[in-house]
């Protein structure tokens, strides 16, 4: 079964609130439990000590006529800045200092996302949230908690996009970058990596079909990071080895800003919603199609398109895949710079198997 199969199947059960763990089984092969069990323990020893938080970046960057753009960061301790020591380090803090300076306007970031969050806590994030502020644009990113904590993914996907329709019903824009590729992650070794680069991806695939169809869109995070921490791990890596430094979220914040500013009509270098190009790779067409694609091309926006007038086609939703130029991202000002810094074979189950990489995510 091809990943846009698999994807569409994950996100149908979703839609109709079920799960199952048929995918994750096929996935198995194979593979020995006793060597992913294995493999699971030495990557858990290898894996630093964790953070005890992350900076707090909300505050308000930029300066200009007119009230602030309100930006909400929802979704776990990528969307946190767990690894980065200065406020003005996370992907919050670098998009709004980057929207800031394409809009002449000042940006107001509220971050209420929470290390170690899966999908399911996203609504009580959104509601913390909107306590304060109605925003122009949520940003979520959300997913890897739920592969390593072995969460049914159809479960995870569905509280995925609930949160998208609430947001949309507010009338906010939302951009979820999916789930990252956790076979980067270095400490992994085979065949661990292999499984944990699939079950990622394939959330990946199943979140971008879910949140499209919510009316939002996505930017594939996939293994955007791959090469360079192949080349630079302490460079790219914070010193626990399993988070993004300070680089690493830079690179993350630079492929969701350009999506970010289309999302609120933001001019600029290849942010305006434009007709696809075939030479690039970017093309319309099924949205489950278009999700298995921009799996494999990190960095890809998938968003809810009309094709004829018409929203639906014979095999699901239109979508249009994108791949926006990486402009290089206007340093963020750090609202709290006088602040100091902050720093199933062998009779054995999938969900047994899940454990294996459960135990190196717990680390997050």
């Amino acid at each position: 079964m091809g990943r846009a199969r698999r994807a569409r199947k994950i996100a149908s059960t979703a839609a109709y609130g079920g799960g199952g763990l048929a995918a994750a089984s096929a996935a198995l092969g194979a593979v020995s439990y006793g060597v992913i069990k294995g493999e699971a323990l030495l990557a858990r020893r290898l894996v630093g000590t964790p953070f005890d938080s992350s900076p707090d970046d909300n505050g308000t960057y930029g300066a200009g006529p007119g009230e602030p753009i309100e930006i909400l960061v929802i979704g776990d301790s990528s969307a946190a800045g767990m690894g980065a020591h200065r406020p003005s380090e996370t992907v919050g803090a670098i998009v709004a200092g980057g929207v800031s300076a394409l809009m002449g306007r000042s940006v107001h970031l509220t971050n209420t996302a929470v290390v170690g969050a899966e999908s399911s806590d996203l609504q009580r994030q959104l509601a913390e949230g909107l306590e304060s502020v109605t925003p122009d644009v949520v940003v979520i990113m959300i997913g890897a908690n739920d592969v390593t904590h072995r969460v049914d993914r159809a479960t995870a996907v569905r509280h995925l996009e609930l949160t998208v329709r609430r947001i949309r019903a507010l009338g906010s824009e939302v951009v979820v970058g999916t789930c990252p590729d956790l076979g980067t992650i270095e400490p992994l070794a085979q065949p661990l990596r292999l499984l944990a680069r699939r079950w990622s991806r394939d959330l990946a695939a199943a979140q971008t079909i879910a949140v499209v169809e919510a009316g939002g869109r996505t930017v594939s995070l996939g293994d955007l990071l791959g090469k360079e921490f192949a080349a630079s791990p302490k460079t790219m890596f914070s010193e626990d080895r399993f988070h993004p430094s300070a680089a690493g979220y830079a690179r993350a914040a630079a492929a969701l800003l350009p999506s970010v500013c289309a999302a609120l009509g933001v001019w600029g270098h290849d942010t305006a919603d434009r007709p696809p190009e075939a030479r690039r790779g970017e093309g319309v067409g099924p949205v489950a199609v278009a999700a298995g694609q921009a799996v494999k091309d990190a960095g890809s926006e998938v968003s809810p398109t009309e094709v004829g007038g018409q929203a639906r086609g014979p095999r699901g939703r239109w979508a249009v895949l994108l791949r926006r130029r990486h402009d290089p991202v206007p340093e963020a000002r750090d609202p709290q710079a006088d602040a100091p810094d902050e720093a199933t074979t062998s009779g054995k189950t999938a969900a047994e198997v899940g454990e294996s990489v459960g135990e190196v995510g717990n680390a997050s």
